[in-house]
């Protein structure tokens, strides 16, 4: 089925889009990206992901090619011209076009390209593998850009041993996915690691850190160490278009029992009616 994408101001079908060769996007990997989840036709948490968007362009310097108004209207016309329920929207922007030169150009009009993606049915999840790796990954992975050759060799790495995801390790300490952040439970005790140069602040990660401050079950956002990962009862993985999804094994071994455990039942009873209140005051 072909989809309606949207590039630098003109709605076209998908395989109809072009950019020129010397994008530096293209050139470079000179760009940064967005993805929102969308259910039921609303977007979930869309002010946090436009918030992170412009995080992401002010640090790498490329103009915001909109304006806070307009990036949401851009959004509803292309849920509103594709037609799936459930999908998620890729924002891309890159520096432009502009003769090849390591040095960003002051003067670049921004390349701006969004498409979405069908999300699958919900549901039950079942557990997923895991591998450990090393992170060799820049000291800057706070900020969502496009240059993601670490992360794909990763997780390509992760796939062809038969796991689903790469868990990253900095000399002993875990930092996150390939392209998730991780929670465990160390103790009966929920940890996700804090938020630094080292790991993207994920929007389900730090949803799920909301839904569940102020009860039993709230989150600690500590440095944890590959031991107390080996020795987790539960490992979960997060991102937008896939949720909280619980580890079965890692590098082989079970983790807890290798199926869903009772913490990451219980804290997703509170995770789903806080998402469907967040989607009911969306709609």
């Amino acid at each position: 089925m072909s989809t309606l994408c949207y590039l630098n101001g003109e709605f076209l079908p998908l395989e109809e889009a072009r950019i020129p060769v010397l994008d530096r996007g293209f050139i470079f990997g000179d760009g940064v990206y967005e993805v929102i989840p969308v259910f039921g036709r609303r977007p979930f948490r869309l002010q946090p992901h436009l918030a992170r968007l412009a995080r992401s362009l002010d640090a790498v310097g490329i103009r915001d090619p909109l304006n806070a108004a307009t990036w949401p209207r851009l959004i509803a016309t292309l849920i509103e011209r594709n037609p799936f329920r459930d999908l998620s929207v890729y924002l891309q922007i890159t520096r432009g076009v502009a003769p090849r030169n390591h040095a960003a150009p002051k003067d670049c009009q921004p390349t701006l390209f969004a498409m979405v993606s069908p999300m699958p049915p919900q549901t039950e999840v079942q557990p997923v593998a895991i591998a450990t790796m090393a992170d060799i990954r820049w000291q800057r992975c706070d900020i969502k850009a496009i240059a993601l050759l670490p992360n794909v060799m990763a997780r390509t790495a992760a796939v062809t041993a038969g796991a689903y995801e790469a868990v990253l390790f900095r000399e002993d300490l875990l930092t996150e996915g390939a392209s998730s952040n991780v929670f465990v439970v160390v103790d009966g005790v929920l940890r996700t690691p804090p938020h630094s140069g080292h790991i993207l602040p994920g929007i389900t990660r730090d949803t799920l850190v909301e839904a569940l401050a102020g009860t039993p079950d709230a989150v600690q956002e500590t440095d944890i160490t590959r031991a107390e990962v080996l020795a987790a009862e539960e490992i979960w993985l997060t991102s937008s278009t896939r949720d909280v999804v619980p580890v079965g094994t890692l590098d082989g071994w079970p983790v807890g029992q290798g199926a869903p455990g009772p913490v990451y039942r219980r804290v997703m009873e509170r995770y789903d009616a806080f998402k469907q209140r967040e989607l009911a005051a969306s709609a």
